[in-house]
């Protein structure tokens, strides 16, 4: 008999994120799920022990054979811990492919008379305890039925989506575009119906910004859990709404986010490209706020590009505009921008210029320790970012003991919360704690985040 110890049982949520996983999920090419699984160190007496198959099963799913049955595909995925819809077998536009008849024996082509008499039969045999329960039937999701859209909308339908988008923006800000993601693209099909409405010039100006908010989100979620294709789709989109509505401030938002997402990926010039268009919008809506978030960034990209006079440049400018600013009557998709989050591209920056004369690493560890002291728990994925950085730069000032604490309590928040760009983060902090071999807590370190990025 197999046995897996409780603690193997849990494979990490980013293994599920993953570009190439997520493609091999969406195909259920479950020989090509159970081979990336591998190629991550998970062994095929783990996968079986997960899913309920034997490994001669998995043996043979790895030599080519085609896994179609809906219940095997969904004992795979509950058994693996895969989000349904990756697969097609949740709520998603999938779905109806697969959905069969609920209990009851609904039909739409029933007459409603007939429907409703099947429906109170079927609950009465519920109740009494007559009806015979089955789980499976559980597992099987409804057809999809689409929610009606009204023949007209006014600023009702719109104070709407924009509710939603400031609600899985809190929830993506807290817990990572993992847990939110998929809502917020089932909701752009929603808000994107309403276009299709009629309305006064003035509401459809409104639902245009709306939509941009929304695909703004949707793209910094997707950008968050690794879809970088999808996010710059979403961006561009995003973007084409907003300067359709006339909104500049909400365009150079926008454009902040097209910046972020390259600049992770190490693009830095084109990162700054995106940043500097966007200053331009920024000025055109008189936004000190934007102007203040855009600087900082632009301050962080010259530093990787070791440009000293400009970054400096750039963080003091940030700091003039910030300073200029009224966080009360900024829009609501930059009012995050607070002091802690200029502290931090500050220290960010500093970080980056300590690279070429480690001088800047104290200025680095005193802006990125003030940052991390002002975040509140609903912004733990910011905070995960600066306790990185500040762990980073505190081990390369010799300051052992800070460092691997910091580092410690970032990699337990990171466990919190569904971001695959976090662990992208982790990098520099591994290789800091490797210039550490004598100790065994740097030693440790290492291993947990290794144990993070493998997966």
């Amino acid at each position: 008999m197999n046995v897996t110890q409780p603690s193997e049982q849990a494979i990490s949520f980013a293994v599920w994120e993953r570009p190439q996983m997520r493609q091999a999920l969406a195909g259920r090419d479950i020989a090509t799920v159970y081979l990336l699984l591998q190629r991550v160190g998970i062994s095929q007496r783990r996968i079986a022990a997960l899913t309920g198959q034997s490994q001669s099963e998995i043996s043979e799913i790895l030599n080519g054979r085609q896994v179609m049955a809906y219940d095997v595909l969904v004992r795979i995925a509950d058994g693996l811990g895969v989000p349904r819809g990756y697969m097609g077998l949740a709520y998603d536009d999938g779905t109806h492919l697969v959905a069969v008849p609920a209990p009851g024996g609904h039909d739409d082509d029933l007459d409603e008379d007939e429907q409703v008499r099947r429906l109170l039969a079927h609950a009465a045999q519920v109740t009494i305890g007559a009806a015979v329960a089955c789980a499976d039937d559980w597992r099987r999701p409804l057809a999809r039925v689409d929610t009606p859209t009204p023949g007209r909308i006014g600023d009702a339908e719109v104070d709407q989506v924009e509710s939603v988008t400031r609600s899985l923006r809190a929830l993506d800000y807290r817990y990572g575009g993992g847990v939110c993601r998929d809502a917020v693209v089932a909701q752009l099909t929603w808000s994107q119906a309403l276009l299709r409405a009629s309305c006064s010039e003035r509401v459809g100006r409104r639902l245009h910004r709306a939509l941009a908010d929304q695909h703004n989100l949707a793209g910094w979620t997707s950008f968050d859990v690794g879809l970088h294709v999808a996010a710059r789709r979403h961006l561009a989109r995003a973007l084409e709404q907003a300067k359709h509505a006339g909104d500049s401030s909400l365009a150079a938002n926008i454009l902040y986010r097209m910046g972020r997402v390259h600049l992770h990926l190490k693009r830095v010039e084109d990162a700054l490209r995106f940043f500097q268009l966007g200053q331009i919008c920024a000025q055109d809506a008189s936004c000190e706020l934007t102007v203040a978030l855009l600087c900082a960034n632009e301050a962080w990209a010259y530093a990787l590009l070791g440009d000293e006079r400009l970054a400096t440049k750039s963080i003091s400018r940030a700091r003039d505009e910030f300073n200029r600013a009224s966080t009360d009557e900024a829009p609501g998709w930059v009012r995050f921008f607070t002091e802690a989050d200029l502290m931090a591209a500050s220290g960010m920056t500093y970080l980056g210029l300590a690279e070429a004369d480690a001088r800047h690493l104290p200025r680095a560890a005193e802006l990125l320790s003030g940052s991390v002291r002002r975040r509140e728990p609903e912004m733990a994925r910011s905070k995960v970012f600066e306790l990185i950085g500040l762990a980073t730069v505190r081990l390369l000032l010799g300051e052992t003991d800070d460092g691997l604490a910091d580092g410690r309590e970032a990699v337990e928040l990171i466990t919190q919360i569904r971001s695959v760009r976090t662990i992208d983060r982790l990098a520099p902090l591994e290789a800091a704690a490797a210039a550490r071999p004598d100790s065994a807590d740097a030693r440790d370190l290492r291993r947990r985040i290794a144990e993070l990025r493998a997966v």
